[in-house]
């Protein structure tokens, strides 16, 4: 039975004979319900014609096996005008029924205006879509973006003053920024870096991290490694590089005038990061005086680095297993290649016991029942080792991520621990004071070696003995 749009019924006659016809097909042909249907269908069918009075209306035969019943079969001419039936209840269930002749009902769900939760976008077909983005609060961010913000909690959060950030995102605008799409709006540039640096300075899980910027928390790891790959590509080369020569000639200056020690160009140290356990090699990286000390395994990875009279890395060598010595170390960085290639000639660098005594490295005696001139000496080049720890103290001090098992993928780690020393060059370059209360003791692995198992050449013993000696008759004279 076909059905057209009936615009002269009214919701009660057309809820009947809907009713009516589901009632007769799942009613048996004989049962007594169907006969009480019927008849009250002859009773109803005068009344339908009163309604029908202006139409012809055609008959079809109904047939029953108890009588043969005339219904109606309605052929209706539709005017031209197009008329609105205002209820809309009315009109599902004629659609309903519609779906109900061929044997289902269809059920269908009228959508609601979008609000809150998410914003519709049409894709490339045309066909309207819903972007679900969760709302999150940006609250805290906004204080400290803003001009409310005292520098003090400034510094608190990002280590650092608003000039020195603003200069960082300036210097990082170019190679941070992103286009917004059709979808979304782009993340700023500031907050982009802020998150980067107050990951690295806190060290807070991505999760606190997600909470106070008001972004997802795998969005916020992305601007990390981001954020960290930006500094090491166009700030490294900037703040973080090998002195020229007339730098060269600053830093001998710096520290002869500390030390009394002719032509030293650096003060080398190695510090330890924790890391979670590899998969691969995991024996390669794991610390026995770190696991010793806190009872349990620890592994780690390294950074070794060399520092001017200010404590600013001039030269770092990252990502060594934490099993390995300092020696070891040091002979597979780009500083020894340096010197194999004559780059260190006339300079020499101070590193403590756990590095061998070359021509171009002075390390103190280690043997016992040392001579005035060796105290001395030992004393004076502690003052320049001191130089070159309490630089990676105040590195781990600002950077709280490196104070704790550091959970990034091991081929991501040394770009996030090379980010964290061109910070640390920024810093100190631009004098941030860093807060006492993030003063942090080291605890590394400074094994010393036996003299005999070094290979030590004749000219560095005699050449530090000579220093050695001078310090002293200097000092008396």
């Amino acid at each position: 039975m076909e059905i057209a749009s009936i615009p002269f019924l009214n919701q009660e006659e057309y809820s009947y004979f809907y009713s009516f016809f589901q009632d007769l097909d799942t009613e048996s042909h004989d049962s007594p319900s169907k006969r009480r249907k019927l008849d009250e269908f002859d009773e109803e069918y005068s009344s339908l014609n009163q309604i029908l009075n202006a139409t012809e209306v055609p008959n079809s035969d109904f047939e029953t096996p108890h009588s043969k019943i005339e219904l109606p079969k309605w052929e209706f001419e539709m005017p031209d005008s197009k008329i609105e039936i205002p209820n809309s209840d009315f009109e599902h269930r004629a659609s309903e029924m519609a779906d109900w002749e061929q044997g289902r009902v269809r059920k269908t769900r009228i959508p609601s205006p979008p609000v809150g939760g998410y914003t519709a976008a049409e894709d490339s077909g045309g066909h309207r879509r819903r972007l679900w983005v969760k709302e999150r609060s940006k609250g805290w961010w906004k204080y400290h973006n803003s001009d409310e913000c005292p520098d003090d909690d400034f510094r608190k959060a990002f280590r650092m003053s608003k000039s020195t950030f603003n200069m960082i995102c300036d210097e990082l605008d170019s190679s941070v920024t992103k286009k917004d799409t059709m979808l979304r709006m782009a993340i700023p540039v500031r907050q982009r870096v802020a998150v980067c640096i107050y990951r690295l300075a806190t060290g807070d899980p991505l999760r606190k991290v997600s909470v106070l910027f008001g972004l997802g928390i795998s969005t916020c790891h992305k601007l990390v490694l981001e954020v960290c790959a930006a500094i090491q590509t166009v700030l490294m080369p900037k703040f973080l590089q090998w002195p020229d020569e007339e730098r060269l000639k600053e830093i001998k200056t710096g520290f002869g005038s500390i030390s009394g020690i002719p032509d030293v160009n650096g003060s080398i140290y190695t510090t330890h990061i924790s890391i979670i356990a590899p998969k691969a090699n995991p024996e390669a990286y794991y610390n026995r005086k770190h696991t010793s000390r806190n009872q349990k395994s620890s592994y780690s990875t390294t950074i070794q680095g060399l520092v001017d009279p200010r404590g600013v890395f001039t030269d770092i060598c990252i990502g060594y297993p934490g099993s390995m010595t300092d020696e070891q170390i040091l002979e597979k960085s780009a500083l020894y290649q340096r010197s194999k290639m004559g780059s260190l000639k006339n300079t020499r660098v101070i590193g403590n016991s756990g590095y061998p005594l070359k021509d171009w490295i002075l390390v103190p005696y280690t043997h016992k029942n040392l001579t005035w001139s060796q105290h001395s000496f030992n004393q004076k080049v502690n003052e320049l080792n001191k130089i070159g720890k309490d630089a990676f103290m105040r590195l781990k001090g600002r950077w709280g991520c490196l104070q704790k098992r550091i959970e990034v993928k091991l081929q991501e780690l040394p770009m996030v621990l090379g980010a964290c020393c061109v910070l640390h060059n920024i810093c100190e370059m631009y004098n941030e004071e860093m807060d006492v209360e993030l003063s942090f003791d080291l605890y590394d692995n400074e094994m010393e070696i036996e003299m005999e198992s070094r290979g030590i050449s004749v000219n560095a013993l005699e050449a530090r003995d000579n220093i050695a000696h001078n310090l002293l008759h200097c000092r008396h004279g």
